[in-house]
């Protein structure tokens, strides 16, 4: 049974998790997406997620809140002016977990992991598949 286990460990001791972590969200807020493997994808789900949702409001204290897990300025940064307008109006639900298949050397399953807001492709597609659901003129 899981009782009462909410951390994924990843097999690091608790600093090298952090840190790990720490560096990994600030890559996402760099890039929008990147990949790792499926179980680093969710431990960095479960970690970005409460800073997300706490740029929503900019104050000092959730920057100095957010400074504190990030241990980077430019992160930080990143997250309260790009990420956090973007964001805004969202209840919830910031990034996507895409699974990719196994990694070739040691047959890891890998995951892209990104963020819902920022990429172009998906909102696209949604959009013009609106369009052609709806057809105009059918009898030629």
């Amino acid at each position: 049974m899981r009782h009462g286990k909410k951390i994924i460990k990843l097999g690091r001791k608790s600093a090298h998790r952090k840190a790990m972590l720490a560096n990994m969200a600030v890559s996402l807020f760099e890039h929008k997406r990147i990949t790792t493997t499926s179980t680093k994808a969710k431990a960095l789900k479960i970690f970005v997620e409460p800073l997300i949702t706490k740029s929503k409001n900019d104050s000092v204290h959730n920057r100095r809140l957010c400074f504190g897990k990030l241990r980077n300025k430019l992160g930080v940064q990143i997250l309260f002016d790009e990420i956090s307008k973007k964001v805004a109006d969202r209840p919830g639900g910031y990034t996507r977990i895409i699974k990719l298949g196994n990694r070739m050397g040691d047959n890891a399953s890998m995951a892209m992991i990104e963020l819902v807001d920022f990429n172009t492709i998906y909102n696209s597609v949604s959009s013009n598949e609106t369009k052609v659901s709806t057809p105009e003129s059918t009898s030629e």
